[in-house]
């Protein structure tokens, strides 16, 4: 897909985002709010004074309800942790709206199985805030791998965002890295090497953890994930072994900024035309499900 996005000629889709803290000020409200694809029609949040001021910027409504929100927009863009998006996504879907989703899609399987199962009934189009999907380095990678016969890979996702801060939220601290930072990890493992078959854990999500995972091909891969470990900036690396030339991702010397026109992009483009994306809510699924299956040592 092209880095820069085509002009967008349509109307821009109606959004509403449930959620006022850290990531959706500095990301969904912004985002969605810069258009053309998008305009950020509403917000709410349990918390009204926080709900005004990440609306305030954008003179985007403040609903007083969840119910209102849903009147207001065509669309909802989930900025919540994972237990309030599992319970309140399915009710968007349900009423026929677009979503907008963060990972992983529940707090456990059988939440976000509850989530994909409402997306597929009410037959509505999803995708996944799986951020560096959407950058174009990203995705030349995984171009790349298509035709790369991986033996074994190894990668890691690494920051100190739980050490304190904004980011170091109560569910992220009570889970660890495993739920937060290993959906980014396990899909590009596994879009990457291929299916993943088997994975085996060690350590501990809430310092380090240590995942060795087993591929369809036969490959073997592993990944290092720590959200609790004091380092410059986040790291994200993916590294492919094999016959050829080790074919390596790493996000050091890429800016995020560019993956926002693209995700906005996609989802407006998805909406518009109904057309299911590839990392949506099935995808969501089995990422949980791979979560799902790791066991420690």
């Amino acid at each position: 897909m092209n880095a820069v996005p085509a002009p967008w000629t349509d109307r821009p889709v109606e959004v509403g985002l449930v959620g006022a803290g850290p990531w959706a000020r500095a990301m969904h409200a912004r985002v969605l709010a810069a258009g053309p694809e998008t305009r950020l029609a509403a917000v709410w949040a349990r918390r009204t004074d926080a709900a005004r001021e990440a609306a305030a910027p954008y003179a985007a409504h403040v609903a007083a309800s969840f119910e209102e929100l849903l009147d207001r927009c065509e669309a909802v863009a989930f900025a919540v942790p994972p237990a309030v998006q599992a319970e309140l996504a399915p009710l968007a879907a349900k009423r026929g709206k677009a979503v907008l989703l963060e990972k992983p899609l529940g707090p456990d399987l059988p939440a976000a199985h509850r989530v994909a199962d409402a997306v597929a009934e009410a037959g509505v189009v999803s995708q996944l805030v799986l951020t560096k999907r959407y950058h174009p380095a990203t995705r030349a990678f995984l171009g790349a791998a298509r035709s790369f016969e991986a033996t074994g890979a190894r990668s890691c996702y690494l920051h100190g965002a739980f050490l304190g801060g904004e980011f170091a939220t109560g569910w992220r601290l009570e889970h660890g890295a495993l739920l937060d930072l290993g959906p980014h990890l396990l899909d590009l493992l596994d879009a990457s090497v291929g299916p993943i078959t088997g994975i085996r854990a060690t350590g501990d999500p809430r310092r380090w953890t240590e995942l060795t995972c087993t591929h369809e091909n036969g490959a073997v891969s592993q990944a290092s994930l720590s959200g609790a470990v004091a380092v410059p900036h986040a790291l994200t690396r993916v590294e492919l072994f094999g016959p050829d030339q080790p074919l390596v991702y790493d996000t050091a010397g890429i800016d995020h900024e560019e993956c926002w026109p693209v995700l906005r992009h996609d989802f407006a483009t998805a909406v518009r035309t109904g057309t299911p994306t590839p990392v949506d809510a099935r995808r969501g699924l089995y990422l949980q499900g791979l979560l799902d299956r790791v066991t420690y040592d």
